[in-house]
């Protein structure tokens, strides 16, 4: 058999036509704007981007809440993560997309670039997320994919890693001969000020429209869900590298139980699925410690995000080849 028991842990605006520096850094420390105009609005915003620029990092910060897990390890995100915020009279629904895969046509990667394309073509507004400073090949084959029509925000995310703040200049003016981007937006996604500034230039392209959810929703996502997503990001983040991202978790079991001592009591059963025998002896480790550690650090995670007490059981097993599998690929919830 190829599984093995975890552990059971219960314990519009149009860009100018030569970019200025210090007026860029200027108006992104001044309060957005807010448009005088009575009503609700409410729109979707799509946070795109090749791997690893920080796009799931943003979408946290923007909704005020982890619902999108992040990790150092490239093609994080899998599926197209809602996100919502609802500030005044205005609605923010952004959409966090998985990186665009360039490097292997997998079944697995071309399910990931259809869940990328069908998120940009509806929507508001564009949030292209690229680190400050650098512009790769993979960002230019993201950039291609826009469809005119849709304005667009260049995000030059990690500006707190420039040092020297004169080299974005030219950066920024060879990047507006590339797209006729809307605005510019030299921020960092761990930042609030930064944050709270973008809400206002975002609202600014929003149209009147009703809200879509209540005002106190964050996600259209369901528990089950981010704990699945839980599981996979402590399991990346306690085997680096080693670890090729073609894992995956399915959840076998999410029941919630009455109890007399806990508010919510609810119980979890997971399969981490790998690719090889290695990669399974890799993730439950030594005497299974490293399993237990991963199971342990997800059910907290978990009971702060549910508010319940979690009882969490992960099992591992290998089914070779999956990520190149179409219907296997579907069968493990992927679009």
């Amino acid at each position: 058999m190829n599984a093995e028991p975890a552990a059971n842990d219960s314990t519009p605006a149009t860009a100018p036509a030569q970019p200025d520096l210090d007026a860029m850094l200027a108006a992104a420390q001044a309060p957005g704007a807010t448009p005088a105009v009575e009503g609700q609005r409410c729109g979707v915003i799509a946070i795109v981007g090749k791997p690893n620029v920080g796009k799931s990092t943003l979408l946290n910060a923007l909704v005020g809440q982890k619902i999108s897990i992040t990790s150092r390890k490239a093609q994080t995100t899998r599926h197209r993560i809602t996100g919502i915020r609802t500030q005044g009279a205005t609605q923010f629904i952004f959409v966090d997309t998985p990186g665009f895969q360039t490097r292997h046509a997998t079944a697995l990667n071309k399910s990931l670039n259809k869940t990328v394309m069908g998120a940009i073509g509806d929507v508001d507004l564009i949030l292209f997320v690229v680190e400050a400073g650098s512009f790769t090949l993979a960002d230019a084959k993201v950039l291609s994919l826009f469809k005119p029509g849709i304005p667009t925000l260049l995000i030059a995310n990690k500006l707190d890693n420039v040092h020297r703040r004169a080299e974005i200049a030219p950066w920024l003016r060879d990047m507006q001969e590339r797209h006729p981007f809307a605005e510019f937006v030299p921020m960092s996604a761990k930042n609030k000020g930064d944050i709270g500034r973008l809400y206002g230039i975002c609202e600014k392209y929003l149209p009147e429209a009703p809200w879509w959810y209540a005002a106190d929703e964050l996600t259209d996502r369901s528990e089950k869900f981010l704990a699945s997503e839980t599981v996979r990001e402590k399991l990346f983040r306690f085997t680096g590298d080693e670890l090729p991202y073609t894992s995956t978790v399915i959840i076998d079991k999410f029941e919630e139980e009455k109890s007399k001592v806990h508010k919510r009591m609810i119980r979890i059963a997971a399969t981490i699925v790998v690719e090889r025998d290695s990669h399974k002896a890799m993730i439950i480790g030594d005497k299974g410690e490293r399993l237990k550690r991963i199971g342990t650090e997800t059910r907290q995670e978990l009971e702060k995000l549910m508010d319940a007490k979690v009882f969490l059981e992960l099992w591992v097993k290998v089914r070779s080849g999956w990520a190149d599998d179409e219907a296997r690929v579907r069968s493990f919830g992927y679009e």
